[in-house]
């Protein structure tokens, strides 16, 4: 029998939370116990995991005495606050906000993409941004063939991504319009019923928006190759889960619609659905739920050199956040890294 380890979902109440749970019950972790931590609100409810349920315990510097592997879904301020503490008690922690993702002390990891970066771990490793999550998936195989050197994208995000406010603001403005009612907005800038908004996050100085930005930062630090051009335009688009992406590439060398099919099929975590004749492409509505990226209207632009475009499909609550978090830790166990030497590193952020 093999070694189990103690694990602790921080945030474990919200949807990303949920789904961590659910896919470590799923995968079958190999966990001796699951500690459900969440604000101090949460405490003493309970959260569902396998046939039975957990008892969500309050969040605190002291939570993680004991325990191995940390996975956080709690805000970014919260990841802050708590997981140098985690580090520091020994536990490597799994962060799914953005605090950590740009540290040069935390790899910035997905797992089919660079999962050597994880040997450098300081005790915080960083879950990237649900959308570039799925992006990377798919251009790192297509990098290794005919090395990228500029990504266009365009994103159709899923409401699901904001939050359970999100989800049920999109399900009240739809009930409120067909009842010829004035919808309610309160999460979003403006009604996203029937309706795309060119803005997710904050605009910037520069006129892009965070998340646009994120994309941009996140790809290069992930795939590890500064040469590579991103930009980026993100759309927040009326459905409950599941990103899509329109992708624009050019290449050093030609790659052919035909060669990147079969680099991509063989690709690990990828699934190429790409027969427009029978009207097969990946969607939304086929993503929620499953594992993998999907990856499809895969043709050639004669608009550039060695140009390409194609569409990518993934669940952004799975794969692009709970899913990704859980194969990160598993790939931290086949690696045998969750117990490191040095994590004075994050002392300073622990306030010691």
């Amino acid at each position: 029998m093999g070694t189990h380890y103690v694990v602790a979902v921080a945030g474990a109440t919200g949807a990303v939370g949920r789904e961590m749970l659910k896919t470590l019950e799923q995968r079958n972790f190999p966990a001796s116990k699951i500690k459900a931590l969440a604000s101090s609100r949460s405490a003493g409810s309970t959260v569902p995991f396998g046939d039975g349920e957990l008892l969500v315990e309050e969040l605190t510097e002291k939570s993680f005495e004991g325990v191995d592997i940390a996975l956080f879904s709690a805000g970014g301020g919260t990841s802050q606050k708590f997981a140098p503490h985690a580090a520091l008690a020994g536990c490597v922690v799994v962060d799914n906000s953005s605090a950590w993702r740009m540290d040069d002390r935390c790899p910035l990891v997905v797992p089919e993409v660079n999962p050597d970066d994880l040997d450098w771990h300081n005790g915080i490793i960083a879950n990237p941004n649900c959308s570039t999550i799925q992006m990377v998936v798919a251009l790192k195989p297509l990098h290794d063939a005919a090395q990228i050197k500029r990504v266009v994208v365009s994103t159709y995000q899923a409401v699901s991504g904001t939050g359970h406010k999100a989800i049920t603001e999109l399900e009240t403005q739809v009930r409120q319009l067909f009842n010829l009612q004035e919808p309610e907005v309160k999460v979003y800038p403006h009604r996203i019923a029937f309706n795309c908004l060119p803005q997710i996050d904050v605009f910037l100085d520069n006129g892009y928006t965070k998340e646009e930005m994120k994309m941009v930062n996140e790809t290069v630090k992930i795939m590890g190759d500064p040469s590579i051009k991103v930009t980026a335009t993100t759309v927040r688009v009326p459905v409950f889960y599941g990103h899509s992406e329109a992708i624009n590439l050019e290449f050093g060398r030609k790659l052919t619609a035909d060669e990147a099919r079969a680099v991509l099929s063989r690709a690990p975590g990828v699934t190429v659905l790409d027969n427009p004749a029978e009207g097969i492409y990946p969607m939304a509505l086929n993503a929620a739920g499953e594992d993998d990226t999907f990856v499809g209207r895969i043709r050639e632009d004669d608009t550039i050199e060695n140009g390409l475009n194609l569409w990518c499909v993934a669940d952004n609550i799975r794969k692009g956040a709970a899913l990704n978090a859980v194969q990160i830790a598993e790939k931290l166990i086949e690696k045998n890294l969750v117990t490191v030497s040095d994590r004075t590193v994050f002392e300073a952020d622990a306030g010691l």
